[in-house]
């Protein structure tokens, strides 16, 4: 019987999701179908004006842009999905289609990581070589912090998907989640994952812990230089870090809690999941607008231009 279960292979996985009750499901569509609207419109916005208003054409603009494409695309992997089981009776995922969103989950979610590390060093620059600092990051050396980001993501998500082709699925194929990540469908696998529950811990869990803590720690340091050394711009420098900051924690924290644990059930994986896949990207852009006077006047001056180039056409 054993030998004949290990030759079945699932050909999908049913999606429990936040919710079994049709009327929760309604309530539930309409609020996360609001979220992902409006963190297309925040996203979309933050890009748009960088790439429009001139005065944004900074290395720090340049890299707050790519993050705001990162939240985009990382939203955009779950959502859809999510939002279809909410309002139909298939809720499952086929074995390709969850193999890809793994994929995608750790390849975007990757190059948030590095974009976030990438705009602390970046801040740490301006701030302690400000004279060298436009030398430094030039527009050739921003690209190429971004292509090796990027490959640097591409490559770790490769690396986690191959981990997955190679457990084998017999059932049970329930996911007790709205989407495929690593932590939900290794407990799947009819075989023994410990090997691939430390790989992941250490290739994940274990950098991001590293990471993050290396981030607090020269945020730190750059609030330290901020507050003893500069008299121009401190509120403007202060506000852009303690922006960083908020989005780092938020972010990585929650990154923390999927990843850097062994895969056992607890009654928060859910909660922590909207957090990570819905609301972070969602918050990213608000709290970088709310907290960037530079980027609120941007966001005016496109918009009047928008509106007296609308009125003017009427005209």
């Amino acid at each position: 019987m054993e030998k004949e279960n290990s030759t079945i292979r699932v050909s999908e996985f049913v999606l429990l999701g936040l919710s079994q009750s049709p009327e929760h499901q309604r309530f539930l569509f309409v609020i996360f179908l609001f979220i992902y609207l409006a963190t297309w419109l925040g996203n979309l916005t933050i890009i748009i004006t960088v790439i429009c208003d001139y005065h944004l054409h900074t290395p720090m603009y340049f890299f707050m842009a790519n993050l705001a494409l990162m939240e985009v695309s990382e939203s955009s992997i779950t959502a859809p999905k999510f939002l279809q089981t909410l309002l139909s009776q298939h809720k499952s995922i086929s074995y390709n289609s969850c193999l890809i969103q793994i994929f995608c989950i750790h390849f975007i979610g990757a190059s948030v990581i590095f974009i976030l590390v990438v705009m602390a060093a970046d801040r740490y620059l301006a701030i302690h070589k400000p004279l060298q600092y436009m030398t430094i990051m030039n527009w050739n050396m921003c690209l190429k912090i971004m292509v090796i980001a990027w490959t640097a993501a591409f490559l770790h998500g490769i690396t986690v998907m191959s981990v997955v082709i190679q457990l084998p699925f017999c059932g049970p194929n329930i996911l007790d989640n709205f989407y495929c990540d690593i932590p939900q469908v290794v407990q799947l696998a009819c075989t023994d994952t410990s090997t691939v529950e430390l790989f992941i811990i250490t290739n994940n869990g274990l950098i991001i812990t590293v990471v993050f803590t290396g981030l607090l720690i020269s945020y730190t340091v750059i609030l330290l230089k901020i507050r003893n050394h500069l008299s121009k711009g401190k509120h403007k420098a202060v506000s852009t870090c303690v922006a960083q900051i908020t989005v780092v924690s938020l972010h990585l924290i929650s990154c923390s809690f999927v990843y850097d644990r062994p895969f056992q059930k607890f009654a928060e994986d859910k909660f922590v999941s909207v957090i990570y896949t819905m609301i972070s990207p969602v918050l990213n852009p608000i709290i970088y607008t709310l907290r960037n006077t530079e980027m609120k006047s941007a966001i005016r001056r496109l918009a009047g231009k928008v509106f007296f180039s609308h009125r003017g056409s009427k005209m």
